[in-house]
């Protein structure tokens, strides 16, 4: 199945209208309006990949990428801006963007651009790599990082970690997690798994704790940035 590419434009009927030199191959593109998309339009369209076009109205698409990024409930696909020349300056990708591409760019620089960014964030040739917000997870060498600093795990907070960023934003309860994690022949309670998210939640500091979140008498889930409890 080809990459799935989502472009949200309020302009576009057509990809090529907002990137003249895209490569259509090989996409499986879809566009759609980006003030009225909300986060939980994108849950059932799941697209690889996410641009948003800032070449019309660069305000309304600052807007797009704080509100998208912001959303913790589901693993937001990289996020692509694409922009005028003029705008790279001014624009402020440090809302949520993951990368931008210039609307004149050639279809060698948009392919490039393109797997750069999925290689990055986990949805590419390395598609192993598991990342939510500030954490990655490689399962071909057990090492973990957060916000680019290492994590000294055990071999089952690893698998336990593992497990919660293989599905991120999904609630996973206790007896799933003991079952899944720990196997079926496995005879401790339930509680070993709270001790186990409480010693993870200890390695990953006080500034990132809360990217595990607590679902009350039911488990626990990974979230990509936690709840603005604001």
């Amino acid at each position: 199945m080809p990459p799935s590419l989502l472009l949200l434009s309020d302009q576009a009927g057509d990809i090529r209208d907002v990137l003249p030199a895209f490569p259509l191959a090989p996409y499986s593109v879809r566009v759609i309006p980006l003030k009225t998309t909300t986060s939980q339009d994108l849950i059932p369209i799941h697209p690889d990949l996410l641009l948003i076009d800032a070449t019309e109205d660069p305000d309304a698409a600052e807007e797009g990428t704080r509100r998208l990024s912001l959303v913790w409930e589901i693993g937001l696909p990289p996020l692509i801006v694409v922009v005028d020349e003029g705008v790279v300056a001014s624009f402020r990708f440090e809302l949520g963007a993951d990368d931008f591409i210039i609307n004149t760019a050639s279809t060698d620089e948009i392919s490039a651009r393109l797997s750069l960014v999925a290689r990055k964030t986990g949805h590419g040739d390395d598609a192993g790599v598991l990342k939510v917000g500030d954490l990655t997870v490689n399962p071909d060498n057990y090492q973990v990082y957060v916000h680019g600093s290492p994590l000294d795990l055990t071999y089952k907070e690893f698998e336990l970690l593992k497990f919660l960023a293989q599905r991120p934003g999904r609630v996973c309860d206790r007896d799933m997690l003991l079952r899944e994690v720990w196997g079926y022949d496995y005879y401790g309670g339930t509680r070993t798994v709270d001790v186990h998210i409480r010693r993870l939640r200890a390695k990953l500091g006080s500034e990132h704790e809360a990217l595990i979140e607590t679902i009350r008498n039911v488990g626990y889930r990974l979230v990509p940035r936690p709840r603005d409890r604001g």
